[in-house]
């Protein structure tokens, strides 16, 4: 019975020490999601400005790219509570989950919010990209290839990545 008395309060702290981990390297991803989002807002907003007829193409691919992340950020929180060991955290936070297509096809058949988000990715996926894809790749590697251009939101992204990778979960 003593022994019983003095497991329980060690597994207990163990349990809440491992939700806290989870919370913050939940909250450690969801903040480069954000940033990665911010980033690729700027990046459309630059490229439009610069040529206004990109701006169906630019929506289209923000929106692909919200998909994207906001998929990872779901699958990043049910893979730390259900799969750890999917998650690699050991590496940096940008290679934390590769989700291949026939993983995205599974997350796509639950039926729940995950499987919801997953579907909006994996139709992205498989659906044709817009006719003026081309013209923005192009207008992305210009505007790329002239770092002033994009100083500001770059060096914003930059600082947001550097707080995060100083994040250390427990």
């Amino acid at each position: 019975m003593k022994l019983a008395a003095l497991i329980l309060p060690f597994a207990l702290l163990t349990t809440s020490a491992q939700a806290a981990d989870t919370q913050c390297l939940s909250d450690k991803y969801s903040q480069y999601v954000d940033a990665s989002l911010t980033w690729y807002q700027e990046l459309i907003a630059i490229t439009v400005k610069k040529d206004p007829n990109l701006q169906s193409v630019g929506d289209w691919f923000l929106e692909g790219r919200k998909h994207h992340f906001e998929l990872n950020r779901a699958a990043v929180n049910y893979y730390l509570e259900n799969a750890p060991e999917k998650v690699k955290t050991n590496q940096s936070i940008e290679s934390w989950l590769q989700l291949s297509q026939k993983e995205v096809k599974e997350l796509a058949s639950h039926d729940d919010e995950l499987g919801k988000i997953a579907k909006a990715t994996f139709d992205d996926r498989q659906s044709q990209p817009h006719k003026q894809n081309y013209e923005l790749r192009s207008a992305f590697a210009d505007i790329l290839s002239h770092p002033k251009t994009i100083d500001v939101p770059l060096k914003a992204y930059n600082q947001k990545m550097s707080e995060i990778s100083i994040i250390k979960c427990q």
